[in-house]
């Protein structure tokens, strides 16, 4: 089979979609598609969509990966702890299988930095149909407002009134989260655009409701998104792009041992890929709501999750994976030091690996559940305890 992969299940589902629409077939058929919660894989697949989690899982039952001949590991600049994992493993898979093909794409990485992981691997540019985008910066007037500041509200309804000027297209508006999504939502109400009709997007809406996005109603869309529509779908029949320049970035504080979600501004890399989400179908416009000099002040590429996030976790899964050591596991860009000796040390604490660093039976219990370490520990403790209903809730909360 060709696996291919994606970050995120919405992704892995609409392009499982898109490649058997362009084939007449059917998902489920030669194209399927496996996430968490769904499984469309028949006999006959030869295309397979999975997320990276999904292919990650199956390691653990064919360390070869034998169901595979080929590999397409899309989206790697998103360099989440799932696509690293997956490209430390693959570096150590490709000699003991040398049959299989690896192809890492993504609109945004540093191939040279992949190519040199991968014992310099040829780089091959393939230019996408795109069409020219225009970039204005509108940034709004008070200097340093969020999202939901009533001077960056006030700059996304002139953005959209100057995008209304130039045609009817749909409009791609990037937020950082759904509570960003919903007061915005609600200013575009109340301004009372015509002949058009707003739309959320983030990856926590049901399929349903995500398919809105993809059905032509007669009227301009005006779709509000998280990062979600940055890398992971693409939306059709977008003409225009207001982006607002912020993500939420999860990062771990090892002095503070808390993994918190702040809104940041967006990379070069991330700002680019933004813009060209309207260059799909024909000249677009992008609205930047910053101003030059601070786009060009932005790094380069977004810092790998592997480098900013409480390492618990990652340690856990390589060792029950069998990966070994995470201290001299391939990464790409490996941790630092003083994250791997915290990590242990929390590790310790929750009695999931023991003094030689070996992992305890609790610890393998732990690697199964899908949450923090720590939070996994309140679960297990709360199912001995006969308090499992009312420590979910808390744990809900928590993660």
């Amino acid at each position: 089979r060709i696996g291919h992969t994606q970050p995120r299940r919405i992704a892995a589902r609409s392009l499982a979609s898109r490649i058997a629409t362009e084939l007449s077939e059917e998902v489920g058929g030669c194209v399927g598609y496996k996430v968490r919660f769904r499984d469309r894989v028949g006999d006959a697949t030869h295309v397979k969509l999975l997320t990276d989690g999904m292919l990650l899982a199956e390691v653990r039952s064919d360390r070869d990966l034998t169901e595979y001949d080929t590999l397409i590991i899309d989206e790697a600049h998103e360099r989440s702890l799932n696509i690293d994992f997956l490209l430390g493993y693959l570096h150590r898979l490709l000699p003991r299988r040398p049959d299989l093909k690896l192809i890492i794409t993504s609109a945004t990485i540093d191939p040279a930095r992949f190519s040199r992981h991968f014992r310099d691997a040829p780089v091959i540019e393939v230019s996408g149909r795109t069409f020219p985008v225009e970039v204005r910066y509108r940034p709004p007037e008070e200097a340093g407002s969020g999202e939901r500041d009533e001077s960056m509200q006030q700059a996304i309804v002139d953005a959209i009134d100057e995008l209304s000027l130039e045609g009817n297209g749909d409009i791609l508006i990037f937020l950082s989260g759904e509570r960003e999504i919903r007061e915005t939502a609600e200013t575009l109400r109340k301004h009372r655009m015509l002949h058009s009709e707003v739309i959320p997007l983030y990856a926590r809406l049901s399929p349903t409701e995500q398919a809105r996005v993809f059905s032509p109603s007669g009227r301009r869309h005006i779709v509000l998104a998280t990062n979600v529509a940055e890398t992971s779908l693409t939306v059709p029949g977008i003409r225009y792009v207001i982006d607002a320049g912020f993500a939420r970035i999860s990062r771990y504080s090892a002095r503070s041992k808390i993994q918190r979600l702040p809104v940041e501004r967006i990379s070069r890399a991330s700002a680019d890929q933004r813009k060209g989400r309207c260059g799909r179908l024909a000249d677009g416009i992008c609205i930047r709501l910053y101003d030059e000099d601070d786009f060009n002040a932005r790094p380069a590429y977004t810092e790998p999750e592997i480098q900013r996030t409480n390492l618990a976790a990652v340690i856990l899964q390589t060792a029950t994976l069998g990966f070994g050591d995470v201290a001299t596991f391939p990464f790409v860009d490996p941790p630092d030091e003083r994250l791997i000796r915290d990590g242990y040390k929390l590790l310790e604490e929750l009695a999931a690996v023991d003094s030689g660093r070996k992992v305890t039976g609790l610890g393998h219990s732990l690697s199964r559940l899908p949450v923090d370490p720590r939070i996994g520990r309140m679960l297990i403790a709360a199912a001995k305890s006969a308090c499992l209903r009312e420590v979910l809730v808390i744990a809900a909360a928590l993660s």
